[in-house]
């Protein structure tokens, strides 16, 4: 294997390791705002790190699409 292949698999790899930690945090979030006993703010706040959440998997994902790319 040359080092364009190397580092090829190895931005895969870790981009593709850090989606599935951050749908593993995302999945959390789902299951613990389907329980009725949490506060409002509580409820708020965690929407919004679901928003953040979303937003950060969308950024790794583009920036694994432009090494790849370009």
């Amino acid at each position: 294997m040359n080092l364009d292949t190397v580092t090829i698999l190895t931005d895969t790899l870790d981009a593709l390791g850090t989606v599935l930690i951050g749908v593993a945090a995302l999945s959390v979030h789902r299951r613990v705002l389907s329980d009725a006993k949490i506060s409002r703010k509580v409820v708020t706040a965690m929407r919004l790190e679901q928003f953040i959440g979303v937003a950060g998997i969308c950024m790794i994902i583009a920036s694994f699409l432009v090494k790849i790319i370009f």
